[in-house]
């Protein structure tokens, strides 16, 4: 076998879905956790500084902006090290599926352990479907509050009941109603919008939010891989029985 049917061979044994998968799982990862850490830090300033002046106010709200940035440490962590191991069970069955007619064997356990994968990919799709929901929200919160500072600044808006532009977080449970001030109105709203602050929350936000979309696809792409070399193993596992003397 010359050295180009050798090349052909191996390249022939590469699992391209889970490796398209893997590179879009860890973009995807590595977007959501960086962008919406540093945005989760820029949105406690903002609120510390525009919206809830009084510690106690948004002492929950910190807390649990402060667990939420931990949790996204272990997610960052788990999807590196679970990308890497789908990706060697990708290698694993696509050699299994590439040899079906050689004399290839697969075991129970390696069969058992595919079948593991193909159910906790589709567990953790359904919960990474549910992190693609609840990171708009931000998005959404922050769209609102940058398009009522658009509206504020158009040339058709009346410049002398400029102060009637508001926007007050307490109406979407972000801190409690007896938080002071809970909102901020005309000239120091353009303060809030103009900020570099604001801007890069909100942008980050937004590339999160693509980038917890782009985990979906991957996770997605996983199934279809997963699932379809589990049922060819699955199947080569009974055509052994079947054959067997």
């Amino acid at each position: 076998m010359g050295c180009f049917e050798c090349c052909i061979k191996c390249l022939g044994g590469v699992p391209y879905a889970s490796l398209v998968a893997t590179i879009l799982c860890f973009s995807g990862v590595a977007l959501f956790c960086g962008c919406g850490h540093v945005a989760l830090t820029g949105t406690v300033n903002i609120l510390e500084a525009h919206f809830s002046k009084v510690t106690t106010d948004h002492a929950m709200l910190t807390d649990v902006i402060q667990l939420m940035q931990y949790v996204i440490y272990g997610i960052a962590s788990f999807f590196f090290l679970y990308g890497i191991i789908l990706l060697a069970e990708g290698f694993y069955t696509t050699s299994a599926v590439k040899e079906l007619h050689s004399e290839f064997k697969t075991t129970i356990c390696g069969r058992c352990i595919s079948g593991m994968f193909v159910f906790l990919t589709y567990i953790l799709g359904i919960a990474w479907l549910g992190v693609f929901g609840f990171s708009a929200v931000p998005v959404f919160l922050f769209y609102n509050m940058w398009s009522t500072c658009n509206t504020m600044k158009s040339p058709m808006a009346n410049t002398t009941a400029i102060d009637s532009f508001c926007v007050d977080v307490r109406q979407y449970g972000i801190i409690p109603w007896n938080a002071t001030p809970g909102k901020v109105c005309g000239n120091t709203l353009g303060i809030v919008c103009d900020s570099n602050e604001f801007y890069l929350s909100y942008h980050l936000y937004i590339v999160a939010c693509a980038g917890a979309g782009a985990t979906v696809i991957a996770l997605l792409i996983y199934m279809m891989a997963t699932t379809y070399n589990f049922a060819v193993l699955k199947f080569k596992s009974r055509e052994d029985c079947c054959t067997k003397f």
